[in-house]
């Protein structure tokens, strides 16, 4: 089995103990730092995403995976961000969990498929305000906002954040993306409150963003 291949199935398999050795073992065998993210672990992450929609991998599982891909990168981004290993991310997402809800477990999970897929990724916490979603827009300039809720009490929160994000003028120009989700959020009410994308769970919520920005 090649470095890379074995480094794919390390992913998938969520070796999370051995996955820093074997990342500092292929870059001391040559590779770049590059090659390593995009022809072995992301060839992994993308194996677990479909495994997971055929329901032959379960959330704890993928959850394992991303830690592990989690683990390989703090080996690798100081690499990956010299000019000379510079790799473009695909995103910018920033993160939030509506307003009245303290709930982060569903949004972590978010953050940690995000981060696995090559998305720069800003979580801005818990509790957020429609005005703060909007400040953080500004500060930040993000390609896709994610908007999070857990509770049914909290949805006319989520609601009144992407009224705000629209009355601010944040997309006008069509670029930037809302995308939101959580236990009580359906399709249909992601429509109903004008929201761009409805993401079911982590993983799905990340190919809907990758095939939004592809296009």
């Amino acid at each position: 089995m090649s470095i890379l291949n074995e480094l794919a199935k390390s992913i998938e398999e969520g070796k999370l103990q051995e996955i820093k050795e074997q990342v500092s073992h292929a870059l001391a065998e040559g590779l770049s730092a590059e090659e390593i993210l995009e022809k072995g672990l992301m060839q992994g992450m993308d194996v677990v995403g479909k495994r997971f929609a055929a329901e032959d991998m379960f959330i704890p599982e993928v959850m394992l995976s991303a830690r592990t891909m989690h683990e390989a990168l703090l080996v690798l981004r100081p690499l990956l961000e010299q000019g000379d290993q510079n790799v473009k991310m695909k995103g910018k997402v920033l993160l939030g969990t509506v307003e009245g809800d303290i709930h982060d477990i569903g949004k972590s999970l978010v953050e940690m498929m995000f981060v696995a897929n090559g998305f720069e990724v800003v979580d801005i916490g818990e509790n957020i305000s429609p005005q703060a979603f909007v400040d953080a827009i500004k500060e930040h300039k993000p390609d896709v906002v994610g908007l999070s809720a857990l509770l049914t009490t909290t949805m006319p929160a989520m609601a009144r954040t992407v009224e705000a994000i629209s009355a601010a003028g944040l997309r006008d120009d069509g670029r930037l993306k809302v995308i939101v989700g959580g236990a009580p959020v359906t399709e249909e009410f992601a429509r109903e409150i004008n929201a761009d994308y409805y993401g079911e769970n982590a993983l799905d919520g990340v190919e809907v963003v990758k095939q939004a920005l592809a296009g």
